[in-house]
């Protein structure tokens, strides 16, 4: 069982409304996620699932709680994280997932309901981008292996499974939500550490807590859409200018300054930003949305 204290904050950020001719550069983003975590070291955590629990890189973790080497962490000790995302723009209504940022936001007309990090397809089995809908829901689904994933046991010397019937052996985990998208999924996992990680065949993993609260939620019909977004760009109603970078994991030549650049000049934001900063943002790709406008609030 987690020990965890949240204070969970969506800012609603206001929309700039100004002319654009855009084209295919990502939109600026109105909505920002900040979470304040309190969370108390159980015996069997190591950094790393507790990073894939609350979407976080585990060594940021470290450097937020002064941990000098992060294999050596000690249960009963609280730590204090703050965990900000900015909410990819264009979805309303139904599930988003923004691969580079390895995370799903559940929306219902009009609000966000939920945010979960997630694991997706390894680089050599990248998730698929596009639109989609979730067509089935099952529990505890026994696990038909694909005839591709066969072939990778052969190669690999593992033992080669047809089908892996529902229990603690099955990766789906107990809940499954089929997507249009044919072959892919949403499903639990019997590994929580992987997730907020790429190692998946395509489908997208989450924690088996989270995944329960999902399938709760989510009914056959709703709508989704699978984004590669690296960078975001945010403005909040007080002006604050937020942005987010993040790895381009599937190595499509991202070029993240000119990105960042191209939003900013589409939105009037050139003159406002502390570039400098950007480029140290850009250098780190820590996944975490800070403030980059000149006058900066924290």
């Amino acid at each position: 069982m987690l020990s965890v204290a949240r204070c969970f904050f969506a800012s609603l950020l206001v929309f700039l409304s100004l002319a654009t001719s855009a084209g295919d550069i990502p939109p600026l983003s109105r909505l920002v996620i900040d979470e304040e975590i309190q969370y108390t070291i159980q015996p069997d955590d190591i950094l790393l699932s507790i990073g894939a629990r609350f979407g976080i890189d585990y060594k940021l973790v470290a450097r937020q709680n002064n941990i000098r080497n992060p294999d050596r962490i000690y249960a009963g000790r609280t730590l204090h994280i703050r965990n900000t995302h900015i909410v990819p723009e264009g979805m309303e209504d139904g599930i988003l997932i923004n691969i580079p940022q390895r995370m799903l936001f559940y929306f219902e007309p009009g609000y966000l309901m939920a945010v979960y990090p997630v694991g997706l397809g390894k680089p050599s089995w990248p998730t698929p981008t596009g639109n989609f809908k979730v067509y089935m829901k099952e529990e505890n689904k026994a696990w038909k292996v694909p005839k591709s994933i066969q072939e990778e046991m052969r190669r690999e010397a593992r033992v080669v499974q047809e089908e892996v019937p529902p229990g603690p052996d099955n990766p789906l985990g107990k809940h499954w939500l089929g997507l249009t998208l044919w072959g892919y999924g949403i499903h639990g996992t019997i590994a929580p550490s992987s997730v907020y990680d790429f190692r998946s065949h395509g489908c997208i993993r989450l924690h088996p807590d989270d995944v329960a609260a999902l399938y709760a939620m989510v009914e056959r019909g709703v709508i989704g859409r699978i984004i590669y977004q690296p960078v975001l760009l945010a403005v909040d109603e007080s002006g604050r200018i937020m942005l987010e970078v993040h790895l381009d994991i599937y190595e499509k030549d991202i070029d993240y300054a000119q990105t960042v650049r191209e939003i900013a000049k589409a939105y009037g934001l050139i003159h406002d930003i502390d570039w400098p900063l950007v480029e140290e943002m850009i250098a780190l790709q820590e996944g975490q949305a800070r403030e980059v406008g000149h006058t900066r609030i924290y």
